[in-house]
């Protein structure tokens, strides 16, 4: 797969949704992967990236961005509170506030900075315990809460069970944003970006199928 295959998926799940072309954003999530398979994404145009781990990102996209210009990296993984300062900086979306002590960090460096990234609230739509995320009963008053402190809150993120159909967790999630007047819907992944794409998703996060296979040893 390369990036132009799934651009022309994207496309072609858009047109068969009904939906606007240019609709989706597509984040291409580059954690783990070696800066030549980056470079090439970014040579071929791309300039939407996702990346998981805060130490990562930092002595990645410093260069990168001096090499290609503006990049806008999205914070996809668990953000520990204290790397919540250097992620501000970092990032332009963080989509993996998940807790009331994560929010009111944020919220307390926006206030100090003047400006914050746009927030995603990830919700547990599979009510998995191993996993992050606030559960389906907690979104409106966690939604309230941080438009409370005044945190840019741009939409809703899942992550739906491993070998479960995907659909009903994407409907549940744009269920959940339409009721509290949220438009962004961070769902899908590799393997279900175009079921997510049909149920509303406006950003989906793909990486293997774009990079190819992320080498962990």
């Amino acid at each position: 797969m390369s990036l132009q295959a799934i651009t022309a998926r994207i496309a072609a799940a858009e047109a068969a949704a009904g939906r606007k072309a240019g609709s989706v954003q597509l984040i291409a999530v580059s954690k783990v992967q070696p800066d030549a398979r980056v470079r090439e994404v970014l040579a071929a145009g791309h300039r939407l990236f996702g990346e998981n781990y805060v130490q990562e990102a930092a002595a990645k996209w410093p260069g990168f961005r001096a090499e290609f210009g503006p990049v806008a990296v999205h914070m996809i993984g668990p953000l520990q509170t204290n790397k919540a300062k250097l992620a501000v900086e970092l990032f332009d979306a963080i989509h993996t506030v998940d807790r009331a002590s994560l929010a009111e960090k944020l919220a307390k460096l926006a206030q100090g900075r003047g400006a914050s990234p746009e927030v995603f609230v990830q919700v547990n739509t599979g009510l998995e315990p191993q996993k992050a995320g606030v559960l389906p009963d907690d979104v409106d008053a966690f939604v309230a809460s941080c438009r409370a402190m005044d945190l840019p809150l741009a939409g809703l993120m899942c992550i739906p069970p491993e070998g479960e159909e995907s659909t009903p967790h994407f409907k549940m999630l744009a269920g959940m944003a339409a009721r509290n007047g949220l438009v962004g819907l961070s769902m899908g992944m590799s393997g279900d970006f175009e079921a997510a794409i049909a149920e509303g998703a406006t950003h989906v996060r793909v990486g293997s199928a774009i990079f190819g296979a992320r080498n962990y040893g």
